[in-house]
């Protein structure tokens, strides 16, 4: 008998049309939001020159080096060292990204074609009856055997950009993670800097508490004196009591807050409270200089925008990936190996077997799904761009309130400044002229608490603008010198 030849023809004309169309593709080429951006903030100073043009976040935003030493805070220093190894926040941003990256290279997977092996051996027994009608009505039954041992690959082409867009979602989508995570650094920082500028404000307050106190306990003695003299009246010596009591209260919140800002500095660092204690000093670190001028560009390497921009980049490969869907898939999938009837000679050329050929599907129908998944896609893409520019103007503002209370903020500490010189001035006065009995004592109590709210409000001030600084600083990434183009 003579074995006909395979044609193999069809399937070759098939896998040449295939290679032709496959580099045909549904995905849209991807335009970054357009913004609208002014090239320099409002709140720089007039003289301040020009700064460079604005462009989108250029994507996976690298942050500068230890960006809070600018605050010259040995103990700021060692906070920050401490949170980047043991931050909750930052080990969560972590475990995001490694999931986003694994969802990646499970992606990227598809663009390949799949291999496995198979092997499989059965022992059976079919019934048997007797057709004479015997007494006994049994039969024998056959015994057979098959073992099979093969391989089969299966490859899915990228004819319209299904698999590649997905790529490019999931490419776009770990990106947007690795910025998520530099956002997350970035906000970590500048809370550990924060928090740790409040719990100085706080113990600032209580040692110029502390010492307020030490001088009412003085005036009351001296009251007290006079009283015993016939000079002073028992009321005077009750304000003077009732200012100290009221002095004491102040001083046990100040010493309360400090307590809870040290515990939210422990969360912050990932460890327990009970664990955690920082020296009291009472001085708070002195703010750096703003430059006059910041530029828009900074805005450039804003993590959160980066990341927005990506997400952007992600929608958009979805949308075509939706689009991919209305065309066929086609997919080359092979197969061979050996099937027999006995193991010890399954791997011979008659039992060799094999199969190779194309498949084609195509949805015929399907109530407009497909059509409901493009627009869905569409709608996540504006909605994503449209968070792209929120996440702008928001930044824009942020800049904006915080370079104008940075400068607001040292404007006023030279007047806080002046108003507590002319305060202890006003008190020298008022208790001198105490002392000679020329005014009654309403009048040292009056230049006293002046005197402790001034001194009060100085520290608020440099706590705010501390603040403001710090802030300003998370806004532009953590580098005010322009960026190299």
């Amino acid at each position: 008998m003579q074995l006909s030849k395979p044609n193999y023809s069809t399937p070759l004309a098939i896998s040449l049309l295939v290679l032709l169309l496959a580099g045909c593709s549904t995905q849209e080429a991807y335009r970054k939001p357009v913004m609208d951006v002014p090239e320099q903030f409002k709140q720089a100073m007039p003289d301040a020159g020009e700064a460079g043009i604005w462009q989108t976040a250029r994507g996976q935003a690298e942050l500068p080096g230890p960006w809070w030493q600018r605050f010259g805070d040995a103990e700021l220093d060692r906070l920050q060292a401490i949170a980047a190894e043991g931050s909750p926040g930052i080990a969560q941003a972590v475990a995001n990204l490694r999931s986003a990256q694994a969802a990646l290279a499970g992606s990227r997977s598809s663009l390949f074609p799949t291999l496995g092996a198979s092997a499989s051996g059965t022992r059976s027994r079919s019934s048997g009856s007797s057709s004479t009608g015997s007494a006994s009505g049994s039969g024998s039954g056959r015994i057979s055997e098959s073992y099979s041992l093969g391989l089969n690959a299966s490859w899915e082409l990228d004819l319209w950009g299904r698999v590649s867009g997905a790529v490019s979602a999931s490419q776009a989508s770990a990106q947007a993670s690795s910025d998520d995570l530099a956002a997350v650094r970035l906000s970590t920082q500048a809370s550990v800097a924060q928090s740790y500028f409040s719990l100085r404000a706080a113990e600032a307050q209580a040692r110029l508490l502390e010492n307020t106190l030490k001088a009412y306990a003085q005036s009351l003695q001296l009251t007290r004196n006079r009283y015993a003299a016939g000079v002073a009246s028992a009321a005077d010596v009750a304000q003077a009591e009732t200012q100290i009591k009221s002095t004491e209260a102040q001083l046990i919140e100040s010493r309360l807050t400090r307590a809870q800002l040290e515990h939210a500095l422990a969360a912050l660092l990932g460890q327990a409270p009970a664990a955690f204690g920082i020296e009291a000093t009472g001085r708070l670190p002195a703010p750096p200089q703003v430059p006059a001028m910041l530029s828009s560009q900074l805005l450039e390497q804003r993590p959160d925008i980066a990341a927005a921009e990506r997400r952007v980049a992600a929608a958009n490969a979805q949308v075509g990936v939706a689009r991919a869907a209305f065309f066929p898939a086609l997919t080359l999938s092979a197969a061979g190996g050996y099937q027999g009837s006995s193991l010890s000679d399954l791997v011979r050329l008659p039992n060799l077997f094999w199969s190779l050929g194309p498949a084609l599907a195509q949805t015929l129908f399907d109530g407009g799904a497909r059509s409901a998944a493009v627009e869905s896609a569409r709608a996540s893409m504006d909605l994503a761009a449209a968070n792209y520019r929120q996440t702008v103007l928001t930044a824009l503002q942020e800049v904006e309130d915080n370079l104008a209370a940075a400068e607001a903020l040292a404007r006023e500490q030279l007047v806080q400044d002046q108003a507590l010189a002319a305060a202890q001035k006003a008190l020298d006065i008022v208790s001198n002229q105490y002392k000679a009995g020329t005014v009654a004592y309403l009048n040292v109590l009056t230049a006293q608490a002046t005197v402790l709210s001034t001194q009060s409000n100085v520290i608020s001030v440099q706590n705010r603008r501390l603040a403001a600084i710090n802030t300003l600083l998370k806004n532009v990434a953590g580098r005010w010198e322009p960026l190299e183009r």
